[in-house]
């Protein structure tokens, strides 16, 4: 058994939609490429941004995503915690539905996702900036 782990930042994205970074993760991660059999645990570092395992052909699922999540989570409700803006609240509660962390199983050097699986971004700030990620590898090597 063996285990590997990393962080890394992934570029800033702009609020608006949810962002498909499923490539700019792995290579981020060549490491995976030397597991045959194991788990990837991908933790975003952030309060105010989540990730997903989600459709990766059709960008208007992520943009359908986004709307929905925004009619979820207003940014015009009477929120108390304001200190970072009217976006931070949102941010927070956007987060914490949608999660800031994925396993996904690794087979024969890759991420064993569906055919239309892909890793998402969602940015639920306005000027969020770069986002830390650890990544975390085990299991049995090639």
């Amino acid at each position: 058994m063996s285990w590997y782990q990393t962080q890394f930042k992934l570029s800033p994205r702009p609020r608006g939609r949810c962002h498909l970074v499923h490539d700019e993760i792995c290579s981020q991660v060549p490491e995976i490429r030397k597991y045959k059999v194991g788990m990837a645990n991908i933790f975003l570092q952030h309060t105010s941004a989540s990730l997903m395992l989600n459709e990766n052909y059709d960008p208007t699922v992520r943009k359908d995503y986004e709307m929905a999540l925004n009619k979820i989570a207003p940014e015009d409700f009477p929120y108390i915690h304001t200190d970072e803006g009217p976006d931070d609240m949102p941010g927070h509660l956007k987060s914490g539905l949608v999660g800031v962390s994925l396993n996904i199983p690794i087979t024969q050097g890759r991420l064993n996702t569906g055919t239309w699986q892909g890793i998402w971004l969602c940015e639920h700030r306005d000027h969020g900036g770069s986002r830390k990620v650890v990544v975390t590898l085990q299991g049995e090597r090639m």
